[in-house]
Parts: C-alpha cells; structure tokens; sequence
C-alpha cells in the first residue's frame, strides 16, 4: 500500500513522492486526507534545518500534525468506524521515511485511540484542533493571561479562549501585518505600551531572546508562560530589579539553586531582602 506523500528529503529540499504504508495491525486505522495543516512555527524549523535534536529527528521525513481526513479502514480494536472524519496528529507509518510529524500526506496508517471524529460541520477548520489544545493547555490550571506575546495562529486562538473564559487579554504583536482580526481584544505594538504591572504573561512568540523584557513588564507576584517552540536556548540575564540585594551585585551566571529560589521568591512576592 502506497500514500502521496509531502517529504522533506533533507533543510530546504521538499518533494512530493510516494511512499510505502506499513500493514495497519487490529488496532489501527487508514485515514485517507482532505487537508493538512502547515505550522510556521515546528514545521517552519523542520524546513530550515534549524530545530532542536530530539529522539527519532532526522530527514527524510514526512510532516504534519494537523490534518483531517476520513476513515477507510478501521481495525476491530480501533473503536473508530469507517467514514468517520477524524482529526488525525500524524502518523509512523512510513517505513524508512520518518514521520515528523506525519500528516502531510494522501492517505496514512495510525492507532485509532490517536485519532479524534470531528463533525463534518467543522470542515478543514478543524485542522486547528492541535493549536487550539496547545493554547488550552497553556491556560489550564493557571492565570488566564493578561498579556498575550504574539498574534499569529496560536496567539489568536490563545486570546479568544481567555476571552471566552472571561479574561480581557492585551496582545503584542511588532507586525502590523499581524494585527487584524482582533474584534474581542486589543493588539499594540509592544513599544507603544507603557504597562509593567501584568499578572500573566503568555509567550508565543518562540523568540528566546524576550525573556528579560518580559519578566521586567510582570506585576509582584506575577508569572510568564512560555507557550511557543524556541530554536535558542531560553536564558535571562540577572533576577528581577525588586530581587536583587542592594549594595551587591549578583553573577550573571549564578548558580541554578540561586535561579530557583529567586523565582520561587519572586512568584511568591516575598524576596528576603526587599520583602
């Protein structure tokens, strides 16, 4: 069994190609695709060579991690019927050709407990499930944002699910281009807001050079979520200005027990030696 297949054959080199399906087992089934989301962000990494080493990365491979489609084939243990549309995050399935994500092809083979049925009326908008839970999980069990860093996709799904949980968030976004599209909440340029007293801060910038700036907008007590991919290692020159002993100056590369406790003090907003 074959699939048409969007491959990376190795940064900056894409092909579209067939490639051979594994045998779906009892449990799996065959998603034939209608659409396939692309993310400027993971995907945009993978494209240009520049994504962090993990287990399993390396070319060629196929991606995707937001595609819809409909059932084929569905495995007596699959608990997934054929004709379902399914909202798929990718797949394995392709034999010497690595799937990362997966779900940028034809047609693909993957365990039904990974696939999620979508009602038809959602159509290939719901290619947006994975960002929409991405920015759920962000939120889940925390602040809702005040500030949101960012108004690309996930910066707009982010925003509209603090506001329908009755958050009024600020979102910063340095591209005019990007500043559409927000009827429920106002976006500024960063530079063009003076506040320094914001509670929760949501990065999805993917940009690991903010963090000082942002850590130095953040109300007592206040928190920042990094909610985006970095491609950088994330670092922050020196503790918060309120967290610092005064008459002495603090390493810039203090040790990580010095990290953790000025972090945990300043959350708690009880530093010991500004109180």
């Amino acid at each position: 069994m074959e699939s048409l297949a969007v491959v990376l054959e190795e940064p900056e080199r894409l092909a579209l190609r067939r490639v051979d399906l594994v045998p779906p087992a009892e449990d799996d089934v065959i998603v034939e695709m209608e659409w396939s989301g692309i993310s400027t962000g993971t995907e945009r990494l993978l494209w240009s060579g520049r994504m962090p080493a993990f287990p399993g990365m390396g070319y060629p491979l196929v991606p995707g991690y937001e595609s819809v489609g409909r059932v084929s084939h569905a495995g007596p243990g699959s608990r997934v019927r054929v004709g379902d549309r399914v909202f798929a995050p990718g797949s394995r399935g392709f034999g010497p050709v690595r799937g990362l994500f997966g779900g940028a092809a034809s047609r693909i083979v993957v365990p039904g407990a990974k696939v999620l049925p979508v009602g038809d009326g959602l159509g290939e908008q719901a290619v947006l499930l994975a960002l929409a839970a991405t920015a759920h999980h962000a939120i889940a069990g925390g602040a809702l944002p005040d500030l949101v860093v960012g108004h690309g996709v996930l910066g707009r799904l982010l925003a509209r699910i603090a506001v329908a949980l009755g958050g009024a968030p600020t979102v910063w976004e340095s591209n005019q281009a990007r500043r559409d599209g927000a009827d429920l909440y106002a976006v500024l340029d960063p530079q063009a807001d003076p506040r320094r007293d914001y509670r929760a801060i949501h990065d999805v910038s993917g940009d690991a050079t903010l963090l000082d700036s942002l850590i130095s907008r953040l109300a007592r007590g206040g928190e920042v979520v990094l909610a985006g991919f970095y491609s950088a290692p994330l670092s922050f020159a020196f503790p918060p200005p309120s967290c610092g002993r005064r008459g002495s100056a603090w390493p810039r590369s203090g040790s990580p027990w010095t990290w953790s406790r000025c972090a945990t003090w300043w959350k708690a907003g009880a530093c010991p030696w500004t109180g």
